[in-house]
């Protein structure tokens, strides 16, 4: 309800006030959706019981619990299975948390959540070249632009310094010998051309020579800009920026090879079709999408502008803040704009996602040279979606998810987690591809790069908000999807939870395994690194990479093809390193794992002619890519899991088809392995036990193998990214009213995905990790404000 008392407020902030109260209209506002969606979405959650093992004495605050039973003894009402796993909606969890799960008959109901509209306003409305978060009143500025109100023009160079042997300076992805979009250095045409909105990205702008040898490569010489050719208008010539379309379309004009359309926002050959860019959840329907970098419509705010302040109207507001009761509280004014609070219920663990400035998200995306880089969609000529095969596009689902869940608030005071949006997949592939994210100051390294972003995002979020001290940072949450997952984190954030595909706990490999150079992290300071894991099983969660939504793999059903139809007894397809054609040339590729299983089993004959000492029949072992991958594996009884530069897909891969995981990676973690039950579904081989591994999956006897491909087959969905497909299902039927094929698919898979289980975890451990029960105990019991709370522990 309102509550005015004392303002103290100008003639004109009283007006804005009630301008406020006309857009609620009620002292008490319910509201609902407005636009069409599937049904999936109106509960695009359900909710899961749990409660904690000791409900009597460690219930949460805030929380609201009912049938709470006292002594309820989990262990009898919930067996564990052969391989001490316990069965919680379909999946086998360790048997602790499995118990826990199943055993919260009494269920949590909603809590009321006072949810805080922000009304602050920004200098100048950041002049139009950015977005305002009306939380803190700072500016978000687009790219190119900088300031307190974004009113500072950037100058971002497309090259490095000239020199007399290379005018353009060393090669560079953003190299440009024609115009140059110092907002973005991004290269195009430019004025004086019919098409200056053209990209003329690397190659495209400079002299390419022939092959020096028959079937050699082209080489291109990026001293020598190629204008006349690619300015020019003479048909007989290979041209480009005065290049018609459809004159090139029937082959009455020459035009450069080279030339692509490789950024984002455009389509077809000659980028003659403008198309939605790719932006986080598409700006939610409240912006538009420049690039990557959503400009929200006025009032909105946030990485997807799905942060309404309060000056947007109400109707339109998010699923996740609705339905709302709305109370403007009783304070002084003093020239701003009033918060609004807004009180929804929710059920716990409620998560707050920082709206980190755009550095560390939006601006990486909007720079992008090449449109598929650390995406999982990209948009055709009609506006259709896409689907990329980038295994690192599940940052972003994970991310998308997480900003448009019910379990998200913008009360950080009540949430339970905290997390912090690093792209570090847009970090890592973006690395030194334009002068102004240069590594000269990392000695080269990607690695390096990165942890002073996640560093420097420490600094913003300790410097402008007040929640990492509450815990010392152990309630934050922080993704690194990168081959080596969370090894280059800075130590500073180290207490926190990290989301990776790469658990490895150097117990074995201590050391930076991938054979790249430039993400070696060895070599980093541990003044900035410190001397942490690369990961923490107490504490962190591998998660599934992204997969290409398959709708001929969903349609067949390949996860359920039944044992007797899968032939092969063991399969594994990849790279196999340097004793084979085409392989990676390091010995260390791979910790040598692939080679040694290569060594013992391989069916392929490496460059010598020989293939593996125990070959056998029904045993696969090859670099040679099959022409229909997935059924090969949906014809195989065992998958091998082996690691690459660092983590791979072929977890996901085994698991989605069907296959038992054969893990191959002494003291690495996979996806969920420190929370599911890996002996109800796969099988560990220790990597000094390879030669004994055909005898050992031959001594598995009938009810096991079935037992283990019976618990794949349940779990298989738990490794598909389905709420952030269907997030972008629902986009694409209110938008253009289509329904895609993969869309029609997704709709009919119903069991927990990706993100239901990180949810599930994240329920468990706000009742269950040690140092939360005993702040939340000293709070409940001696009434402490939450700056005390980590000191007093």
């Amino acid at each position: 309800m309102f509550s005015v008392q004392k303002w103290k407020c100008s003639w004109s902030l009283v007006a804005t006030v009630a301008s406020v109260i006309v857009l609620v209209s009620v002292v008490h506002l319910f509201m609902f959706p407005v636009v069409p969606s599937f049904d999936y979405f109106s509960a695009r959650q359900a909710p899961y019981k749990c409660v904690p093992i000791n409900a009597s004495t460690e219930q949460g605050v805030g929380h609201v619990w009912e049938n709470i039973q006292p002594g309820l003894d989990l262990d009898h009402r919930f067996p564990s299975d052969l391989h001490n796993g316990v069965v919680y909606h379909n999946a086998p969890w360790k048997a602790e948390i499995g118990r826990w799960l199943s055993g919260c008959d009494a269920v949590a109901i909603e809590v009321k959540i006072v949810e805080i509209i922000g009304g602050k306003r920004c200098k100048d409305d950041c002049s139009g070249q950015g977005v305002c978060n009306y939380e803190l009143g700072q500016c978000r500025c687009f790219h190119g632009f900088s300031g307190e109100d974004c009113s500072e023009r950037l100058h971002l160079s497309c090259n490095y310094p000239g020199t007399p042997e290379l005018p353009y300076g060393r090669w560079v992805v953003s190299i440009c010998s024609a115009h140059c979009d110092t907002t973005r250095a991004m290269c195009f045409c430019g004025e004086g051309t019919k098409y200056p909105n053209r990209p003329v990205a690397e190659a495209c702008g400079f002299q390419v020579n022939l092959p020096s040898e028959p079937g050699g490569p082209k080489l291109t010489d990026w001293a020598k800009a190629d204008l006349d050719n690619i300015f020019t208008t003479n048909a007989s010539k290979p041209g480009w920026c005065n290049v018609d379309p459809d004159a090139a379309y029937a082959s009455k004009v020459h035009f450069k090879e080279e030339c692509d359309c490789k950024y984002d926002g455009v389509w077809g050959r000659f980028c003659e079709v403008p198309v939605e860019s790719v932006c986080i959840n598409q700006c939610s329907g409240n912006g538009h999408c420049r690039g990557g970098f959503c400009q929200c419509h006025t009032g909105w705010y946030g990485t997807d502008c799905s942060i309404p302040s309060v000056i947007s109207p109400m109707g339109e507001w998010p699923k996740w803040l609705r339905p709302a009761h709305i109370d403007i509280p009783s304070i002084e004014l003093t020239g701003s704009l009033v918060n609004l609070n807004a009180v929804v219920n929710k059920k716990r663990p409620l998560i707050y996602v920082y709206d980190l400035p755009p550095e560390f998200n939006s601006l990486l995306l909007e720079g992008r040279h090449f449109r598929f880089e650390c995406v999982n969609r990209i948009y055709d000529d009609r506006n259709a979606t896409l689907w990329t095969d980038q295994l690192y596009g599940s940052q972003m689902a994970m991310y998308e998810s997480m900003l448009a869940s019910p379990h998200r608030t913008l009360n950080g005071d009540e949430a339970d987690f905290f997390f912090v949006p690093v792209l570090d997949s847009c970090i890592i592939t973006r690395a030194d591809d334009a002068p102004h994210l240069s590594m000269e100051n990392h000695t080269g390294l990607r690695s390096s790069l990165t942890l002073e972003f996640y560093r420097k995002a420490y600094d913003h979020i300790i410097e402008k908000y007040p929640y990492w001290n509450r815990s010392a940072g152990r309630d934050h949450i922080w993704s690194f999807s990168w081959d080596e997952g969370a090894c280059y984190a800075p130590k500073e954030i180290w207490n926190s939870m990290m989301l990776v595909h790469w658990g490895n706990t150097n117990s074995k490999h201590n050391h930076s395994t991938t054979a790249y150079w430039a993400d070696n992290w060895d070599k980093i300071s541990p003044d900035r690194r410190g001397n942490h894991p690369c990961f923490d099983p107490a504490k962190d969660l591998v998660l599934p990479a992204w997969k290409h939504p398959d709708v001929t793999a969903l349609t067949a059903k390949l996860w359920s093809r039944p044992r007797e139809m899968r032939k092969t007894l063991f399969y594994f397809n990849g790279n196999l390193g340097p004793a084979y054609t085409n392989g990676r040339p390091e010995d260390t590729y791979s910790m040598g794992i692939r080679q040694k299983l290569a060594d013992e089993f391989g069916s392929t004959p490496n460059k010598d002619g020989k293939i593996g000492k125990q070959h056998a029949e029904d045993v696969i072992v090859t670099p040679l890519r099959s022409e229909n991958y997935h059924e090969a594996i949906a014809n195989s009884t065992f998958c091998g899991v082996l690691p690459g530069d660092g983590w791979s897909g072929r977890m996901e891969d085994s698991i989605l088809q069907g296959c038992i995981p054969v893990v191959i990676q002494d003291g690495i973690f996979l996806p969920y392995e420190n929370v599911l039950n890996y002996e109800s579904f796969a099988v560990r081989i220790r990597e000094d036990e390879i030669p004994n591994l055909i005898k050992v999956l031959r001594g598995f006897n009938e009810t096991e193998v079935e037992f283990k491909l019976s618990n794949v087959q349940k779990i298989w969905q738990r490794f598909l990214y389905r709420d952030s497909i269907l997030l972008e299902a629902e986009r694409q039927k209110t938008v253009f009213g289509r329904v895609e094929d993969w869309a029609v698919q997704f709709l009919q898979q119903t069991e927990d995905d990706v993100f239901t289980t990180f949810l599930q975890v994240l329920h468990y451990k706000l009742h269950n990790d040690p140092w939360r029960r005993q702040l939340t105990y000293l709070k409940k019991e001696y009434g402490l404000p939450q700056e005390c709370l980590t000191k007093t522990k």
